[in-house]
């Protein structure tokens, strides 16, 4: 991935912001398809894919371009925000809504000015205009037409087409996988991950997203006991094992089949230091387990921690019992990840209540909610931030 690298380094000199958010995605090389890059969120985390050998093809300026182009479609939200639009006109729509504001882009990318539109607008307001209105015709005449086809365009990219034979210059097929995904979660994932950049580019922003990134960093309250019951159960779709009971659907009985994990296994943390110890907040926040626990088949193991494990508690869905334990003194985030690491089956995802003052690990496989108390802080650019309101 040296040559994505590279340019992550570019734009990290000559648009820090962009560079930044860049680096919190994460990413992965990929080789399907006609396209050189996209951008999705999966089981709730923003996944970059590209293809070095595709990327290569372009210059350096439309590289940067093209990872601005991409970043651009997850700072709209633009793969959370399809529903049951038609696909091809929402991803042309998503294009003429962003393109406008990326200098640099490919030969191929296409523009509102292109088809005769006003630009500036919303992906919403061209896909009205770019859908075709259903027209159920008259009775008379012979049913044929006379018109020509409109190619309305310029000598750029786009001359020539209509926009239902417009393309995109990413690869916008992996937006599938964003729907598994509860839109309040990812919302609040791509909210944590600007955060993390605005403080890695001393809180600049470019002026044509700053209207976007002010929305994201202010938005209308969303409950928190909504937030974790969506993490829980996005991390309850991601367990898949291999069984030779089930057949292949495209190998047959050549290849084991593939088999949905069922059972849930969360791994909680509790941090037990002084700052955290405050009944109401503990109290609702375990209640919340304990609904969410009786609801599903789970195994749930809580680890009380400071600076070590002081406690480990397990329970399941048949006897979930909440208990306290106070510990007070220094805070080390790490040996609840550690212990993590060594469970078998290994967890689905992580939920730590803490106020993230502590050390943490560099990075983290496993799916992260950090619940935090009010005054608390996100203690690692990796997971997703809850703040607890009680």
């Amino acid at each position: 991935m040296r040559i994505l690298e590279n340019a992550i380094i570019r734009l990290l000199k000559q648009k820090p912001f962009y560079g930044h958010l860049l680096l919190q995605l994460r990413r992965d090389t990929t080789t399907e398809g006609d396209r050189c890059a996209s951008v999705t969120i999966r089981d709730g985390v923003p996944l970059l894919s590209v293809s070095d050998a595709k990327f290569d093809c372009f210059s350096l300026s439309e590289q940067e371009a093209l990872l601005e182009h991409l970043l651009k479609h997850l700072l709209h939200l633009h793969p959370l925000r399809r529903g049951e639009r038609n696909s091809h006109d929402w991803d042309v729509s998503c294009d003429l809504a962003i393109n406008s504001t990326v200098s640099g882009l490919p030969a191929e990318a296409i523009y509102p000015e292109y088809y005769d539109m006003e630009p500036g607008l919303s992906a919403e307001e061209y896909y009205q205009q770019v859908v075709s209105p259903f027209s159920f015709g008259d009775m008379e005449g012979e049913g044929k037409g006379s018109a020509d086809q409109d190619s309305r365009g310029s000598d750029a990219a786009g001359a020539g087409k209509n926009l239902h034979q417009a393309d995109t210059i990413d690869d916008h097929d992996a937006w599938k996988e964003a729907e598994s995904t509860p839109s309040g979660l990812a919302e609040e994932m791509v909210r944590s991950i600007v955060k993390d950049a605005l403080l890695g580019s001393d809180g600049k922003t470019p002026e044509d997203i700053r209207s976007v990134v002010d929305a994201l960093l202010h938005p209308a309250p969303i409950p928190w006991k909504q937030i974790l019951r969506q993490f829980i159960a996005t991390a309850g779709r991601t367990g898949r094992c291999s069984t030779w009971m089930r057949e292949h659907r495209r190998f047959f009985h050549e290849t084991p089949g593939i088999r949905k994990r069922r059972k849930l296994n969360l791994l909680v943390g509790v941090d037990v230091s002084d700052s955290t110890n405050l009944p109401e907040l503990r109290e609702a926040f375990a209640v919340e387990l304990v609904n969410l626990a009786r609801g599903r088949d789970c195994n749930i193991t809580v680890l009380y921690a400071n600076s070590r494990i002081q406690m480990i508690e397990t329970f399941n869905n048949a006897a979930f019992v909440s208990s306290r334990y106070d510990g007070g003194g220094f805070t080390d985030l790490r040996p609840v990840f550690e212990y993590a690491g060594k469970m078998h089956p290994l967890p689905a995802a992580v939920i730590y209540l803490t106020d993230g003052i502590g050390p943490v690990p560099e990075q983290m496989s496993f799916p992260t909610l950090w619940v935090l108390t009010r005054d608390g802080e996100k203690p690692a650019p990796f997971g997703v931030e809850l703040r607890l309101s009680v």
